[in-house]
């Protein structure tokens, strides 16, 4: 794994994903690189190599935060996960929590249980809320998809210790995939450990071809459906339909069925 260190000039950049003003990328690339992840772009500016293979930290992203009053919503992070592992050892996130206003209206979005560590920090915040991707990828599959992320069962434990201590917390299921997500499951799993939910079905086009051709090589069947608009309509109103009778709290759906 290769760690380029710099030093950013801005730490807060605006964005126009829903439910957030300002996301915060401490980090750049990620550790766990889950080959569904839409950041791989980035590698066409970034020439690093391969996606998951490096990654960039900003190292100065603590002192970036000081004495700096952020009026709207920050999301961490966008373009990694805040708590990979190269988060043990540079601690970069933790030194931005000890750094930012304890007053910033913050969402953490991770799939790592290392996000417990900072337990004493996170009750600091006013208004703060710590998300976890879930999904219910297992053996093969999870291996495919999430190499080197921590497994369904860890974000699960992690959550419930987050709600059970009065923390705010929400659960990003994502991506969706036929045939490979067990919704139901999910949602019944996490229902009392949560406050509110996000949806997102799978993104293929912003998974890149690489990923399409393991779909079609393991998955075919759920491929077909993916790359077929009126199967993946058909599929989609099932999962709502899944999502509504479970009668929880939800802020958005993203489909990518375009």
């Amino acid at each position: 794994m290769k760690i380029i260190k710099t030093q950013a000039k801005e730490i807060y950049t605006k964005t126009k994903l829903p439910g957030c003003d300002y996301v915060l990328n401490q980090y750049v690339s990620c550790q766990h690189a889950c080959t569904y992840c839409y950041a791989k772009f980035i590698c066409k500016w970034k020439k690093y190599g391969k996606f998951g293979t490096w990654v960039e930290a900003k190292i100065n992203a603590p002192e970036l935060v000081k004495a700096k009053i952020i009026k709207g919503d920050i999301f961490m992070s966008s373009m990694s996960d805040p708590y990979q592992p190269v988060e043990k050892e540079l601690e970069l996130t933790k030194k931005i929590l000890e750094n930012l206003n304890k007053d910033a209206r913050l969402s953490i979005l991770t799939k790592s249980d290392l996000v417990l560590r900072d337990i004493n920090l996170l009750k600091q915040f006013k208004n703060l809320e710590v998300g976890f991707t879930i999904n219910d990828f297992e053996g093969k599959t999870k291996d495919l998809m999430e190499p080197f992320a921590p497994n369904y069962k860890l974000r699960l434990e992690a959550l419930k210790k987050l709600s059970k201590i009065g923390i705010k917390t929400y659960v990003f299921v994502s991506p969706i995939i036929p045939g490979l997500i067990n919704l139901k499951k999910i949602i019944d799993s996490t229902k009392n450990y949560t406050d509110h939910y996000w949806f997102e079905f799978m993104n293929l086009r912003g998974a890149g071809p690489e990923f399409v051709k393991m779909m079609e090589k393991e998955y075919p069947n759920s491929l077909k459906i993916l790359k077929d608009k009126k199967l993946m309509d058909n599929y989609i109103q099932e999962c709502v339909n899944i999502i509504k009778q479970s009668k929880i709290k939800y802020a958005g759906i993203e489909q990518h069925n375009k």
